[in-house]
């Protein structure tokens, strides 16, 4: 589902080269929930950004759902990629404030031209999933931190993307809140059988899942 052969990740300044990424090698299997940990400034966000094509390796050779990513693609192209094969979910959710639940959650498929009454149709039904259907007329401020990241969870399976790719999506929750967040990730790993990639600090909650990968320095050390 997913594979990374001998990703390097450098930045480059006038004054200094970092390594944020040396020589990964990763392979998720579909289906997979798999945790990737490690200090901060390890390179996890990077190595989560790499894989949801939003960064580019420096080297290395990147294939998602059996498809080689060629380094010369368009943007136009990666996002269209994105649009229709991967689900973001972030810490800071995201969302827009000025949109109601509602509109935030159909607004991907607006971008792949579908008509109005599917989009709202297919958005009632994914905020109904996770369990915010008295909610859709209210706005991000209106919800708390919880509510905001199911919004943000609905919004990254509406377009029934393969793969998830969640950085810290219980980074700003407490414990509660968090704990729910993760069920939630568990199901739709579990009954729908979505591959999961979660960057985490939280060991207990990178337990529930099937694999945990550490960095440290830029390089996979388990």
């Amino acid at each position: 589902m997913i594979r990374l052969t001998g990703v390097n990740k450098v930045y480059r300044t006038e004054e200094i080269e970092t390594q944020a990424l040396e020589n990964v090698n990763i392979e998720v299997q579909r289906g997979e929930f798999l945790s990737i940990m490690g200090p901060s400034g390890c390179g996890k966000s990077t190595l989560l950004n790499i894989m949801g094509l939003l960064d580019v390796p420096t080297s290395g050779e990147i294939e998602l759902c059996g498809t080689r990513i060629d380094p010369g693609l368009s943007d136009q192209r990666l996002a269209e990629f994105r649009n229709r094969m991967l689900g973001f979910v972030f810490q800071s959710f995201h969302l827009i404030s000025s949109l109601n639940v509602l509109d935030n959650v159909q607004l991907p498929l607006m971008y792949r031209g579908m008509g109005y009454g599917e989009r709202m149709r297919r958005a009632k039904e994914v905020i109904e999933r996770v369990g915010l259907s008295h909610r859709m007329k209210h706005t991000p401020v209106q919800l708390s931190g919880g509510q905001c990241q199911r919004v943000a969870i609905a919004r990254a399976i509406i377009g029934n993307p393969e793969i998830i790719l969640a950085d810290e999506p219980t980074g700003n929750l407490d414990s509660k809140m968090g704990g729910e967040i993760m069920a939630l990730l568990k199901q739709l790993n579990e009954e729908d059988g979505r591959t999961i990639v979660m960057v985490t600090h939280n060991d207990l909650q990178a337990q529930q899942t099937k694999r945990i990968i550490k960095f440290l320095d830029g390089r996979q050390i388990l």
